[in-house]
């Protein structure tokens, strides 16, 4: 097998793993709550990704980077999981799945001004067309209501871009993708261990499928897919030949949430949702569109 075929093997494989977190986290809270649910997947991820540390090898992190750690870990794993899991109680997969996949343009005006990136036109435009999509998911059958779920799940997003900002700095200081990840999710762990005696006691009266599920989650969409990614990155010549697989991530948890919990999507759903979905497209090809439209004809003459 060549690389190139591993690659996107290895990304298509993360993204439905990501996909399944969405009607999966749904299942675990239907006993566990938010944090304690947030503690549990945490500390699962934490021992997986612990082992495969050991298998290749990781360096121990610095003792000066260690704040930076604890900071990735709260914004990545602790913060993020308490308002992902809020969310998603009152969203549905297919919903959650579309506000999250925002997270990549968001990081991107975050990094404008963090690392003086510069955002072309048509990304900006891209920009605008998702908060259009975001204002008709609110405006859910005519009428301007606040989902606090959806409120919640923007949220999330917003902590999630931030700790892409970090994760970008930590790269910079020679740290691999697996030592971040680790180490951060370690660090998060840490962090929500204040709810470790409450999941201890929702773990005791848990039915088999929750259980089952809240290791499913903590060992394959938290651990082994974020090492699955960072090797798909590994093995990719361009950033967007892997990152370009994330489109299809509101499509296939709306796919397994239909099948897993017989979600129906709404109309405002499909409309908000398409547009956000079309917008995130546009921001990640921009480049490739605009070489595109204005590449010189072999016909012109001048």
């Amino acid at each position: 097998m060549n690389e190139i075929s591993k690659r996107n093997i290895l990304a298509f494989i993360t993204v439905f793993l990501w996909a399944s977190a969405f009607p999966l986290t749904k299942i675990a809270m239907n006993h566990y709550s938010p944090n304690s649910l947030g503690f549990i997947r945490c500390s699962i991820a934490s021992i997986f990704l612990i082992i495969l540390g050991i298998l290749n090898n990781i360096r121990k992190p610095k003792a000066k980077d260690i704040p930076l750690f604890f900071l990735s870990g709260a914004l990545g794993f602790t913060l993020y999981m308490i308002t992902f899991n809020t969310g998603i109680h009152s969203l549905t997969s297919a919903t959650s799945s579309i506000v999250i996949a925002t997270t990549p343009i968001m990081t991107a005006i975050a990094a404008s001004k963090c690392y003086k990136e510069k955002i072309n036109t048509l990304g900006w435009f891209s920009i605008l067309l998702a908060f259009v999509g975001v204002l008709i998911l609110l405006l859910s059958n005519g009428i301007f209501s606040i989902n606090i779920g959806l409120v919640w799940t923007v949220t999330a997003a917003i902590v999630f871009c931030f700790y892409n900002i970090l994760n970008r700095k930590l790269s910079s200081m020679r740290y691999t993708a697996l030592e971040i990840v680790t180490y951060s999710m370690i660090c998060g762990t840490i962090l929500l261990s204040i709810f470790s005696f409450k999941s201890f006691n929702q773990l005791t009266t848990s039915k088999p499928e929750h259980i089952l599920s809240v290791i499913y989650l903590g060992a394959f969409p938290s651990a082994i897919a974020y090492f699955f990614w960072g090797r798909a990155l590994s093995l990719a010549k361009k950033t967007s030949d892997v990152t370009n697989f994330m489109f299809v991530t509101p499509l296939l948890s709306s796919i397994l949430g239909f099948l897993i919990l017989k979600e129906i999507p709404t109309i405002s759903t499909f409309m908000g949702g398409g547009i956000i979905i079309i917008s995130v497209i546009i921001f990640n090809l921009k480049d490739q569109l605009i070489k595109l439209l204005f590449k010189p004809s072999k016909n012109n003459y001048y």
